[in-house]
């Protein structure tokens, strides 16, 4: 178990960054659940990497999502490591994936989650199902209605296999507990139709593409939540919160700087590539449950050549044929 300091050059200070009252706003790393050799969930090395990345400067922290592998996970280890996050930081909120494809178990996990100490939610939309707009709707505020806490609809169709209507998401934002969207659709067509018919509701839209969070900042996004702020936080933070700022010249360098490691954890299916990363960087290992499997030995050695020269600096620009970056 490590529970190192940060180690890039970017300051994090509040003065860089313009302050708002929107209710999600800036970087929200999609924790990993690091686990052991036997397979059980390492406790103690998830609350070093929560210590870690609110050092670093992040906003908040968003474990058991897609990235923390909830999928293989059982509802009481769900809620184990959300306990465990929620005691080991200080000052940021916990966002706590409690999504589901059905409804009562999202609700039963979500009321858990709260009972543990969650701040807010983040509740995949039901994959599998298919379920026509008024299902989607009486999803969603079923929780909404059950659950005082702020919640966040997460559209991934690349996972879901169906993209939530611009029409639910906009009638959603109405609800006072359903305050976020994590727009992971790639389509920023439709990212920016959200931003654009929600501008009078408190509600914020939050990058889930790491690739793409410049641009949806630029059309008024007010964050992310992002697979690569795991790694790299502090250059996460700085991006993000230049370009809150209106310094889209640092941003976009920053953008850059980030764009070759954001291609190389999206190479295999995510987290196999973020839990390599971060095996490298000496914050916990890199297993993963089955069915995924460890990032090919191709793969880890081009990876561990590219955290080098951020160790070092700044990358140099990537080769061409990387795969680019995908929803978290």
């Amino acid at each position: 178990m490590t529970d190192t300091t940060t180690t890039t050059p970017y300051t994090t200070d509040e003065t860089d960054r313009e302050t708002t009252d929107e209710p999600f706003e800036g970087v929200y790393p999609a924790m990993t659940t690091p686990f052991t050799d036997d397979d059980a969930v390492d406790h103690d090395q998830l609350a070093a990497n929560a210590r870690y990345l609110e050092r670093a400067g992040v906003d908040g922290v968003v474990p058991v999502g897609s990235t923390g592998e909830s999928a293989t996970m059982t509802h009481d280890e769900h809620i184990d490591v959300i306990e465990t996050v929620r005691d080991a930081v200080e000052d940021v909120p916990v966002i706590a994936g409690t999504g589901s494809n059905n409804t009562e178990e999202a609700l039963s996990l979500s009321q858990r989650a709260a009972d543990a100490g969650a701040d807010g939610l983040l509740l995949i939309s039901p994959y599998y199902n298919m379920p026509e707009p008024e299902g989607f709707l009486t999803h969603y505020r079923t929780i909404a209605d059950a659950v005082d806490l702020p919640q966040i609809v997460y559209n991934v169709p690349s996972r879901t296999g169906q993209s939530i209507p611009v029409d639910v998401s906009v009638e959603l934002a109405s609800h006072p507990n359903i305050q976020g969207y994590k727009a992971a659709s790639g389509d920023l067509n439709l990212i920016s139709e959200v931003i654009e018919r929600t501008r009078d509701e408190e509600f914020s839209v939050l990058s889930g593409d790491d690739g793409l969070t410049l641009p949806v900042l630029s059309i008024g996004g007010t964050g992310t939540i992002s697979v690569v702020a795991n790694v790299e936080p502090e250059r996460s933070c700085a991006m993000v919160g230049a370009a809150l700022s209106g310094d889209y010249d640092r941003a976009r360098s920053l953008h850059h700087e980030l764009a070759p490691l954001i291609r190389e954890l999206f190479a295999e299916t995510n987290p196999i590539p973020v839990k390599e990363a971060m095996h490298l960087r000496d914050r916990g290992g890199p297993h993963v449950r089955p069915p995924l499997s460890r990032l090919s030995e191709e793969r880890r050695e081009s990876l561990r050549a590219l955290l080098a020269e951020y160790e070092n600096g700044t990358p140099e620009p990537a080769e061409t044929g990387r795969v680019s970056g995908g929803a978290e």
